[in-house]
């Protein structure tokens, strides 16, 4: 198994609020781990929040015993939703800053997510599943019945998330698990790359680019061609 994960300012922004975090090998008990978040609040308080909230996760994991992986991330992703509202409390300049994150681990051709907000992950080979859920004022309308999927892709209020991390109530992610086959690959980005660039085109770029590198390169690059509103998180796993 092989990742790669990078992530840009874009071509709008002065800072890139987005953080990362991939590692092929173990963090504590888990196999490996794999996470993008997309920072929300002031200049700098957005930035700080997607590190922190990866920090605090990551540092979680690695002191703890649980061994079941949606567990594990259930707990590591609500205490750093806790610890990041703290951060905000005890700092003006901090004030309603919040961040969504999506976090993967692969174990036995299985794969676990964790999601909060509107970073995506999706798998990939033939065909693109979104598997994590957006949690935003959008895809509630369109899991309503009340807007065409379509048509929400340039809805004017599509940047408003109804769930995050730094909440003052406790912050619940989603979770799924999927089965996974021998050619699958695995995206996870930020709202700046699944917003600029349609599903069936991330699925050409990841599925016919070989070299991973290459793929999240040309992700990044697109996503930028169309304007790069927004920064641009991407990190692809090959099986």
């Amino acid at each position: 198994m092989i990742s790669i994960g990078k992530t840009d300012v874009g071509r709008k922004r002065s800072m890139n609020q987005d953080s990362i975090f991939l590692s092929d090998t173990p963090v504590g008990p888990l196999p490996n781990l794999y996470i993008v978040a997309d920072g929300m609040g002031g200049h700098a308080a957005g930035d700080y929040a997607s590190r922190f909230a990866i920090k605090t996760v990551v540092d979680f994991v690695k002191k703890s015993t649980i061994e079941n992986p949606v567990s594990l991330l259930k707990r590591a992703m609500v205490f750093a939703s806790s610890e990041v509202y703290k951060a905000a409390e005890k700092d003006k300049d901090k004030a309603g800053m919040g961040t969504t994150m999506v976090a993967a681990v692969i174990a036995a051709r299985k794969l676990y997510v964790g999601n909060i907000g509107d970073s995506r992950l999706y798998v990939i080979n033939d065909e693109i599943k979104q598997v994590t859920l957006d949690h935003s004022l959008v895809e509630e309308l369109i899991r309503n019945g009340q807007l065409d999927r379509k048509k929400g892709r340039n809805h004017p209020e599509k940047n408003i998330i109804t769930r995050a991390m730094g909440s003052r109530d406790e912050a619940m992610p989603d979770f799924f698990e999927i089965d996974l086959k021998e050619k699958d690959r695995i995206l996870l980005c930020s709202d700046g790359l699944s917003n600029m660039v349609v599903d069936d085109e991330l699925r050409d770029i990841v599925s016919e680019n070989e070299d991973v590198e290459k793929a999240v390169n040309e992700l990044i690059g697109r996503a930028n061609y169309y304007g790069g509103s927004d920064n641009i998180s991407a990190v692809v796993i090959s099986i």
